[in-house]
């Protein structure tokens, strides 16, 4: 149980973020597991977090029922849930002029995308008219790779999620589907789902980067990439399912009060004042800051101190003002007594 939550915030969380999503941890946590809204948050980015932790459920659900093979319908099915409705984007040119196009839900590009790489270069993505074939090919090998088992769990997520970056089927939320479709495949074949942190996301599109130059410009070309041109991505989700089993067994089997997980980090707390100050909070949110100074036996500018410094690593959420009550966002791995679990 725990596990499973601290996977469903990290990896809303970041995904959006990685997309600029603007939402912070906390406020993520607060929405996605107390349907509350903390501070001044923008709608948009509140409904696409919403909308995408729908997404992660419809996907799990999916990639259980392992009888069926994967088909293109669940893939525009799951567009259509991360993007909810068609949008207009407007730009504006460097003429003055604005230029508009619209954002089709659940329906593949119309018009051609690219991206400006990490190193300055225009990328060209699959043109709307390949884009039906490339997609009916990757989702034909993918079901006949999967059904042959040469491939590794890993291997099959990898050269998956590269061959669908570079047809880049829609025209938002290419990412996204990317990464749920990772997952889709570690899921069914009974491997830890896998976190692509917001943090680390230079890593993440450096490594792209580099097998796009093994792979080459052209569109087809990348989406029937093979498994040795693009070695560098196989190892960096290798290493990201390591790093998943790693740190969940530590989570579960740490046994220190002063050991505390946030956002895909392990934090250590030298101050046992900090410690109870968390523990006082999560038991008692409504508690106040002369309540905490007269418990810890100090003085209340030293807790309202160390509650600063809390709120600044968004550790704790204040909800609702002065007659509100705290959140304790961040996790302690060894809880015990009315800490959460």
């Amino acid at each position: 149980m725990r596990l499973n939550q601290k996977f469903m915030l990290e990896f809303n969380y970041n995904s959006n973020h990685i997309e600029g999503n603007t939402l912070t941890y906390g406020q993520t946590e607060m929405l996605l597991m107390f349907g509350k809204v903390v501070d001044e948050a923008n709608m948009k980015d509140l409904e696409e977090m919403k909308a995408h932790n729908v997404g992660l459920k419809m996907m799990q659900t999916e990639a259980l029922e392992k009888e069926y093979p994967l088909t293109e319908t669940f893939i525009r099915q799951l567009h259509r849930t991360l993007l909810r409705e068609d949008y207009t984007v407007y730009r504006q040119m460097s003429d003055g002029s604005t230029t508009s196009y619209t954002v089709h839900a659940g329906q593949y590009k119309t018009r051609p995308n690219s991206v400006i790489t990490v190193t300055g270069e225009r990328f060209e993505y699959a043109s709307p008219e390949e884009t039906p074939i490339l997609m009916s090919d990757l989702i034909q090998w993918y079901n006949e790779a999967e059904n042959q088992n040469k491939l590794s769990p890993v291997e099959l997520a990898a050269v998956f999620h590269y061959r669908y970056i570079r047809i880049h089927p829609f025209e938002d939320g290419n990412g996204r589907i990317a990464r749920l479709m990772v997952n889709y495949i570690f899921l069914r074949h009974n491997y830890p789902m896998i976190v692509v942190r917001s943090k680390t996301k230079d890593i993440y599109l450096k490594t792209l980067n580099k097998c796009d130059h093994s792979v080459g410009s052209i569109p087809t070309d990348g989406a029937h990439a093979s498994l040795a041109q693009i070695k560098p991505f196989t190892e960096y989700i290798e290493k990201l399912v390591i790093d998943e089993i790693t740190n969940n067994i530590k989570f579960i089997s740490e046994k220190a009060e002063s050991v505390w997980w946030y956002n895909g980090a392990f934090v250590t707390f030298r101050s046992e004042n900090t410690i109870k100050l968390l523990n006082l909070m999560t038991n008692s949110p409504d508690i106040t800051v002369r309540e905490i100074a007269e418990a810890l036996n100090i003085n209340k500018s030293a807790v309202q101190k160390q509650i600063k410094t809390l709120q600044n690593k968004e550790y704790i959420i204040r909800v609702g003002g002065k007659k509100g009550h705290w959140h304790v966002a961040i996790v302690c791995t060894t809880p015990k007594g009315g800490t959460k679990k």
